[in-house]
């Protein structure tokens, strides 16, 4: 581990005996406030801190049994000790790169997930449905809260499009990698040859932005409609033009909102889901001019990028990405996501530290 490295886990070493402290200070305890945020950084540096540690023991072990290495009778044994400890020393000193590198700024936030059915008709809308509940699924069983801003629900079952919110706090740096596209292969159950086809939905998570850092819109860059909410409802649904619809001249973009009773509501949800969009746009645009690995594992913001494949009648789940193909699609889609998150955040943690 480079020198400068160890003198920023030092420095952080002494912050956290620092604030270890101030913790146990008869002061500190009569100021809730103060004892909040000391806390707060202490659980942010205690992982790093033990890492460190770890490292420290392993190093020193090393440089113990170095000492060992004149005893001929015990040389081999020893060489063998220190080339394990060697290697669980180089794991930790990844784990602690790792934790070290830049938060990305949007990591921390919620988010938006916006299904979509894409080519495959009826298939594809079921795909939609079958790809939220995958989702609805994984997020409970983070006991995360769930809204449903917009949904235009196909005929045939399923949904050619679904838009929920997870105001979660680090939603979004769990769920990035799941933008772009989504492929399907499988016989449906209308085919009597039993003729397999594929259908794909696109996904795209969309950072949720807080309402003071949200671009600034020009009204007049805006076509706003209202009309009438579709689905469930009663009487209110019938007379009221509560829906909103908004349309982003220069971009093309249009938001639809129907969640709430009140038109003035649903209109704040859209222009927040709006917001949010540009400011993801701008995140693609300059993340197009970062590196070509950056470019693959997050992908470019085109909903054509194909990012992964559901194969029914084998089982299999294959990311594109990374290459990685799983034989637990039941389990996937009952919402164990975690099998397809966590490589691929590895590799792209990995990859970072290489650039």
């Amino acid at each position: 581990m480079k020198l400068p490295v160890i003198n920023r886990l030092k420095q952080l070493q002494y912050r956290f005996k620092e604030i270890e402290t101030l913790l146990n200070c008869t002061n500190t305890k009569s100021n809730q406030k103060k004892i909040f945020s000391l806390s707060k950084e202490y659980a942010k540096l205690n992982d790093i801190i033990i890492l460190f540690e770890n490292w420290l023991k392993a190093k020193k072990e090393i440089n113990e049994m170095k000492q060992m290495l004149t005893d001929q009778e015990l040389h081999d044994l020893v060489l063998d000790e220190i080339e394990k400890t060697k290697i669980k020393k180089n794991k930790i000193e990844q784990q602690i790169q790792i934790f070290l590198l830049p938060k990305e700024p949007d990591d921390n936030r919620g988010c938006f997930i916006e299904i979509r059915a894409g080519t495959g008709g009826h298939e594809a809308s079921l795909f939609a449905g079958q790809l939220f509940r995958m989702y609805t699924r994984y997020l409970e069983s983070k006991c995360w809260k769930i809204e449903i801003i917009n949904v235009n629900e196909s005929e045939y079952g399923g949904y050619k499009e679904i838009i929920i919110k997870i105001p979660h706090k680090g939603a979004y740096g769990k769920l990035k990698f799941e933008s772009g596209g989504h492929r399907v292969q499988r016989v449906p159950d209308t085919e009597s040859q039993g003729r397999i086809h594929t259908s794909t939905c696109t996904i795209a998570v969309i950072p949720e932005i807080p309402i003071v850092e949200l671009p600034v819109i020009d009204i007049n860059e805006l076509r706003i409609d209202t009309f009438r909410s579709s689905g469930a409802g009663g009487q209110h649904v019938n007379t009221t033009d509560s829906a909103v619809r908004i349309t982003h001249l220069p971009t093309g973009m249009t938001v639809e909102c129907q969640d709430e009773r009140s038109q003035h509501k649903n209109k704040a949800k859209a222009l927040a889901i709006l917001g949010s969009r540009l400011h993801n746009l701008k995140i693609q645009r300059q993340r197009e001019k970062d590196t070509l690995t950056r470019r693959r594992l997050l992908g470019t913001g085109d909903r054509s990028d194909r990012i992964r494949t559901y194969n029914f009648q084998q089982g299999r789940v294959t990311d594109h990405r990374i290459n990685l193909t799983l034989y637990k699609l039941n389990e996937i889609i009952e919402g164990k996501l975690d099998l397809l998150i966590l490589p691929i955040s590895q590799k792209y943690e990995i990859n970072q530290l290489k650039t």
